[in-house]
């Protein structure tokens, strides 16, 4: 199997920063995304930013010049460094690898439990 596990959530003031990191571990050939999702209350999960394995990026809109995702390739890491911080940016916020076991497996969705990041005065 395959585990992903977040960490790095808490409490912060707005303006303030979190930097989030997710490892993943277990039976793994290769990765292709990596990324972070949220879900806030009422709320369905979004995405808010990922990488894929030749290095590119993508970001949803609301976290664009804030938030910066990188990977860790030889450790199958990804962080999510998130600044500027707004309360609308509360969420629980979920790691997921798109991951293959073994050669000529087909790639799989794994998520991670997820860790809660809330931005309050």
């Amino acid at each position: 199997q395959v585990q992903l596990v977040e960490s790095g959530g808490g409490l912060v003031q707005p303006g303030g920063s979190l930097r989030l990191s997710c490892a993943a571990s277990g039976r793994i050939f290769s990765i292709n995304n990596m990324g972070w999702y949220r879900q806030a209350p009422g709320k369905q999960r979004e995405l808010v930013a990922r990488v894929i394995s030749g290095g590119s990026t993508d970001y949803a809109d609301s976290v664009k010049g804030r938030f910066t995702i990188s990977r860790d390739n030889a450790k199958n890491t990804v962080f999510l460094q998130m600044n500027s911080l707004k309360p609308e940016d509360t969420a629980v916020y979920y790691c997921n690898g798109v991951v293959q076991q073994a050669v000529m497996r087909p790639y799989m969705d794994y998520w991670g439990k997820g860790t809660l990041v809330t931005v309050s005065s």
